[in-house]
């Protein structure tokens, strides 16, 4: 085929294409787009039977997914919000700078809030309700890193003082602990989240403990949500993603992701050799979730307006997020030479924008109209969970020596000439002469700004972060519940695992607060012999059981119900956990004292999800965590493997996990009633690890006199000789 040919040829194939895609545009206009979707299944249906296969995509253009005209109207004022945003931004890069300052090295991280501060402003001007309409709340996972920006921000509602922000990271002067740590800051912060990946799969459990606690009837269907924030580097972590699909299979319209896709992990890029928004949509879109793209700023929207072939956006598409991250760095020449000059047509789409409008450019992440939408989007979306990839620059506005550089998750300080170009860029009224100090900068209470931010808080019912417990102190639990344990067994044999079974089906049916226990179980109740629980508490389901199980003849048959209380988890050791957390929260979530009892082979729990345990310490959480089949025997074939002789030796260090190796069953039932006594009565915040035996012996009656020691720990069972 001649030139000429294939001239003719590749004029024909444009013009077909412009009458599919004239022909698609009608249908969209004139039917919707379901009439479009259910023609475009068709044509897929149709090439199939033919013999072809389309190539697979899990991925949608590389472009916004809320195109520019079905915006909603953005509901506040922009202006007002940028001025408020650059508070923050000032004060939180000023308290990192002071803290280094006074003590080089303390540390502190300026980069990841920078790049994420309108992902956080839109949502706290707009969005985060810390009570909704009808009496509920959201829950926010903050993104550890980006903790400067938080606290910079409460320092402007007057919740954190001047002296506070001056001793960030230290603590023992009454400062700001260096990230998210309910610990240290109880009246603040609620989930600890800077250890990477345990924020997003705790998300995902609390989001569906929330569905589990209104399917009970112990708390009201409600329109509180679950927001979690969270960077693209983070996304490696096997947490992050490893229970995604969990979310949709649940249809968690609660739950919103938010990505900060600026690219950067600590080294360098996430992705240099591809694109990390495109892998994450496939990934998420592929488990069911919702995805929506926030890419590009509104500076693009007259140029993506102008592509009717789709050349911007394919070649939006071809450029990796390592020459991206090159773009960010360079001028606004190198731009155009070296992204639109790959095309004249390309070119021609630009000659109106001088260089300096180019590097200007905004990218969707720091562009309030588009982010605002996709949450507006995102909260109005029913029938699965939402993520949003919000596409950004790591370090925006901090100069040349940090914004998109490989370095600049390091960085704590910038010096007095990028200093004085952050403060005229984001128009503080600092003098030159103070500037190398970085003052703190708060306007007058009756200024525009602080007005506008306080209704606005007000509006939405509050401040956030704000823990506190919600929850009364449960009445003291009757003794005779747990008495016939302190008999012994009359000369019958029984394992400490099956004790506490027989105690948890016991305390189920307790008609003051049977139903306040959560029994937690990775797939491992038949192990323990729990199954005769399925059937008279229900296995928990949000669709209930749609199908007859195989075993449906026989007493114990495999239960689900929409109101059922065990949580079967699966085999997901971190899952369970991660509910055992939301479980052992909610008397400051909800509200709610649920009692939650996680079950385990012993051999795979703490070494397992150690960081989720001390998470849970972190967060103050209440419970009894259960290592099954535990001690130097082991089980009928299973060998080694089950030999546990070190689960308490991983406890100890925990500083409020109580660890106990019980070997009788009044001493179970002693722990168990103290337990319930002390978190839930007396309120404290402990949490407790304890190991139950496979290895069945006549279980002896209990000793007078030995309650006390039981609990220390020692007592004398009887006299030698």
């Amino acid at each position: 085929m001649n030139n000429r040919e294939n001239t003719e040829a590749l004029g024909l194939e444009v013009l077909e294409t412009r009458e599919w895609l004239d022909s698609l545009d009608y249908v969209l206009e004139h039917y919707g787009p379901e009439r479009a979707g259910r023609l475009l299944q068709q044509l897929e249906l149709h090439t199939a039977r033919s013999g072809y296969r389309i190539p697979f995509s899990a991925t949608t253009p590389y472009q916004n997914t809320i195109p520019a005209e079905k915006q909603p109207p953005f509901p506040g004022s922009q202006e007002v919000e940028r001025h408020i945003k650059s508070l923050v931004r000032w004060n939180a890069l000023a308290m990192v700078m002071r803290a280094n300052k006074v003590e080089d090295g303390i540390g502190g991280h300026i980069s990841t809030y920078a790049s994420a501060a309108t992902l956080y402003e839109v949502g706290f001007n707009h969005c985060f309700h810390a009570r909704t309409a009808d009496g509920d709340r959201d829950l926010i996972y903050f993104q550890g890193h980006a903790s400067p920006g938080i606290y910079a921000r409460a320092f402007l509602e007057g919740r954190i003082s001047r002296d506070q922000l001056e001793n960030f990271r230290r603590e023992s002067k009454g400062g700001l602990s260096s990230y998210p740590h309910p610990w240290l800051m109880p009246h603040f912060w609620e989930f600890p989240t800077v250890s990477m990946g345990l924020g997003p799969i705790q998300a995902i459990y609390q989001a569906r403990f929330n569905r589990y606690l209104e399917n009970r009837g112990l708390k009201e269907s409600t329109q509180g949500r679950i927001w979690a924030f969270l960077g693209d580097g983070e996304t490696d972590e096997p947490e992050t993603l490893g229970a995604i699909a969990l979310a949709a299979r649940e249809k968690l319209d609660n739950l919103i992701f938010v990505v900060n896709c600026n690219l950067q992990r600590l080294d360098g890029p996430v992705r240099g050799n591809g694109k990390i928004i495109q892998e994450l949509e496939a990934d998420f879109r592929g488990t069911g979730w919702n995805v929506i793209k926030v890419i590009w700023g509104g500076d693009w929207d007259p140029l993506i307006a102008k592509d009717r072939d789709g050349l911007l956006v394919k070649r939006m598409g071809e450029v990796t997020d390592g020459q991206f991250q090159k773009y960010f760095v360079s001028s606004g020449a190198y731009f155009r030479q070296h992204f639109f000059g790959t095309d004249p047509r390309l070119l021609k789409m630009v000659e109106h924008l001088s260089d300096e409008q180019l590097a200007k450019m905004r990218l969707g992440g720091h562009d309030p109209i588009k982010v605002y939408a996709a949450y507006k989007a995102a909260m109005e979306h029913r029938g699965s969970p939402t993520v949003i990839l919000a596409k950004t620059i790591k370090g925006y506005g901090l100069g040349e020596s940090g914004e998109g550089r490989n370095i600049t998750h390091q960085q704590k300080k910038i010096n007095d000439e990028e200093l004085m170009r952050f403060r005229s860029r984001f128009g503080i009224p600092i003098p030159d002469e103070q500037l190398h100090d970085a003052p703190f900068y708060c306007p007058p209470p009756d200024s525009p700004a602080i007005t506008y931010l306080q209704e606005k808080r007000k509006a939405l019912g509050g401040y956030l972060p704000d823990r506190k417990v919600r929850a009364p102190k449960l009445s003291p639990i009757k003794e005779e519940l747990f008495e016939e344990f302190y008999k012994g067994t009359g000369g019958r044999k029984a394992s400490t695992t099956m004790v506490i079974v027989s105690m948890i089906a016991k305390m189920v049916r307790d008609h003051d607060f049977g139903k306040l226990i959560v029994p937690i179980v990775p797939d491992e109740a038949r192990t323990f012999g729990m199954e005769a629980l399925f059937r008279q508490i229900g296995i928990y389901s949000n669709v209930g059981q749609l199908y007859e199980p195989v075993d449906m003849g026989t007493l114990l048959y495999y239960k689900e119900a929409k109101d059922g209380q065990i949580l079967e988890e699966g085999i997901t050791e971190s899952g369970s956990m991660s509910s055992f957390i939301a479980a052992g929260t909610s008397y400051a979530n909800h509200g709610i004292n649920a009692i939650p009892f996680f079950i385990f082979y012993s051999m795979f729990g703490l070494q397992r999800v150690g960081d989720l345990v001390w998470a849970a310490g972190d967060q103050r959480t209440h419970g009894f965590l259960v290592g099954g089949t535990a001690g130097r025997t082991t089980l009928a074939g299973e060998g080694l493997q089950h030999q546990d002789g070190n689960s308490q030796l991983l406890a100890y260090p925990v500083p409020n996990l109580l660890a106990y190796d019980p070997a009788f069953a009044y001493e179970l039932a002693i722990i168990i009633q103290d337990g319930i006594r002390r978190m839930y009565v007396e309120q404290e915040d402990i949490f407790y690890y304890i190991t139950v035996m496979n290895e069945p012996w006549e279980q002896p009656e209990m000793p007078q006199g030995v309650r006390d020691g039981i609990l220390k720990g020692m007592y004398r069972y009887r006299k030698s000789g």
